[in-house]
């Protein structure tokens, strides 16, 4: 996502500290701790402008959301959308998503959502992709046992390879639609990306994967 460079987005996100964590790292294993509650944590990774994470979050005032955006300049315009809402179940991690396991414990997130990230076309770039096995180890460290991806994109490309990687790991489809918005499916909150695409009549992938669920130890043993 390209926009305009905000030379004073980095000072907001500072001054605005209740709802942007600026060491996220300080809180791994303590989010709950940071939201005043035990309710389920879902983490949006490229949260772009906010539109989904914000309206999820005022959707569902019972879990508790937390998006991860890079980019600063686009990083400020989620934080205007959360001040406008007013809402107490979001926060905002204005850094890399792919260091998410440095920033949760195990099993301390109970979702991920993936929308409209890279689909870096070039084989040679797969490496990159956010469906990567690299990438999915780190999220299934993070998730609770059985947790699961939810995944969008319109990139027909990256769609057939993020099955291919979910399933080659081992994961569940659990639910797979070709063309989301000409689906009976409920409860859609568009990306601003996806509202882009659709209004030209692009197609909307979406798929719902499960990781295996997790060993357990008997202590007695």
């Amino acid at each position: 996502m390209r926009v305009r460079n905000k030379p004073w987005a980095a000072e907001k996100l500072a001054e605005n500290t209740q709802y942007v964590v600026m060491e996220p790292a300080d809180w791994k294993g303590k989010w709950r701790e940071r939201f005043g509650n035990d309710q389920p944590i879902h983490v949006e990774i490229g949260s772009g402008k906010g539109q989904f994470i914000v309206e999820m979050a005022r959707m569902h005032p019972e879990v508790n959301y937390i998006g991860i955006e890079r980019q600063t300049s686009v990083a400020v315009m989620t934080l205007d959308k959360m001040l406008e809402a007013g809402l107490t179940n979001v926060q905002l991690l204005n850094t890399d998503g792919e260091n998410v396991a440095d920033f949760f414990a195990e099993g301390e997130v109970d979702r991920i959502y993936l929308n409209f990230s890279d689909p870096w076309p070039k084989s040679k770039h797969d490496k990159r992709r956010l469906t990567y096995k690299k990438f999915l180890r780190n999220y299934e460290q993070i998730l609770v046992s059985g947790g699961e991806i939810h995944f969008k994109t319109d990139n027909q490309g990256l769609f057939e390879y993020s099955l291919a990687s979910f399933s080659q790991y081992g994961m569940t489809l659990k639910q797979v639609w070709l063309d989301l918005h000409k689906s009976d499916f409920e409860g859609n909150i568009m990306t601003e990306y996806e509202a882009k695409f659709s209004s030209r009549g692009d197609r909307i992938y979406r798929v719902e994967a499960a990781f295996p669920k997790k060993a357990t130890v008997d202590p007695e043993k």
